[in-house]
């Protein structure tokens, strides 16, 4: 689904900006910290469960959502179905992968994941 130049484009660290759909049908956007898990076609996004954005999805229970970097004229977004989750072992695995990308996480004992499963990439990264 991803070409090897926009898979390399998620490696790099910038920080991605993710949009979702508020209940009156407006966009709600926020920065954020993003992972890709190519092999997986998966975007993770760790954050508070008190958040606007995972109060939102939870609400849902899935939520289409889109996931967008940029740098310079290299762009890429990746847009898909979002669920979150508060399973210790996957919110692990997704502050191992931010760590990897940004830096280690700051301690958030009510922190989440974002978890979005790719349906469309758009890009030139």
């Amino acid at each position: 689904m991803l070409s090897e130049r926009l898979a390399e484009f998620w490696t790099e660290r910038h920080l991605c900006v993710l949009s979702t759909v508020r209940a009156d049908g407006t966009v709600h956007a926020t920065p954020v910290g993003a992972t890709l898990d190519v092999d997986a076609g998966v975007v993770r996004v760790i954050c508070s469960g008190t958040s606007y954005k995972a109060r939102a999805i939870r609400r849902l229970g899935e939520a289409a959502v889109a996931v967008t970097q940029v740098d310079g004229r290299r762009w890429s977004t990746l847009e898909g179905r979002a669920v979150v989750s508060d399973d210790p072992e996957r919110v692990r695995d997704a502050e191992r992968r931010y760590a990897k990308r940004y830096k280690e996480p700051r301690v958030n004992p009510q922190r989440v994941v974002i978890e979005i499963t790719i349906t469309k990439v758009l890009g030139n990264g």
